[in-house]
């Protein structure tokens, strides 16, 4: 925006930063702009709900970031966790990033269940490894929100699933 009397550059917020318009526009696209894992702009009911799942509990699953529209969260793999074959359990990798999922989805304080889910298997992982599922929102209507989330082991950053979620808002 122009200031009519000077013809200087001026911003709409009260902070003068030009791109502060720019930043919100992509937080609700992206999550959130915080790198605070404790993102106060979570309702603290909304993330204690999310942070005491008991099924999380059981798998031993951690949330560790949430944001509006954004979670990461983590798993180690035990051998409790392994299939048949002695190697971790596809089913505790999808249910990791199906926590991210729900936790990004429901981050916004409104209820979210899932549509339709789908996961792509990349690589294989070994027993103590950890593992991230990072969620991004990448599309939200009144009714419905897309999400995707990134696996990858902690520390190298290996990435070892892509999981896609949609979800409807009642």
């Amino acid at each position: 925006m122009t200031d009519d009397s000077t013809g200087d550059a001026t911003s709409n917020d009260s902070t003068g930063d030009p791109t502060s318009d720019d930043q919100a526009t992509d937080s609700a696209t992206t999550g959130s702009t915080s790198d605070d894992p404790t993102d106060e702009s979570v309702d603290a009911d909304v993330r204690e709900r999310i942070e005491s799942d008991p099924y999380c509990a059981t798998l031993g699953i951690e949330l560790r970031e949430l944001g509006p529209g954004s979670a990461t969260t983590a798993l180690t793999l035990t051998d409790d966790l392994v299939n048949f074959h002695g190697t971790p359990h596809g089913g505790a990798i999808y249910s990791l990033a199906d926590a991210a999922f729900a936790a990004a989805s429901n981050s916004h304080g409104e209820t979210a269940v899932a549509l339709e889910t789908n996961i792509s298997y990349l690589s294989a992982v070994d027993v103590g490894t950890t593992v991230l599922a990072t969620a991004t929102e990448t599309h939200l209507t009144r009714r419905t929100g897309e999400y995707e989330v990134v696996l990858t082991t902690e520390g190298d950053g290996e990435r070892l699933a892509t999981f896609r979620g949609r979800v409807y808002r009642p």
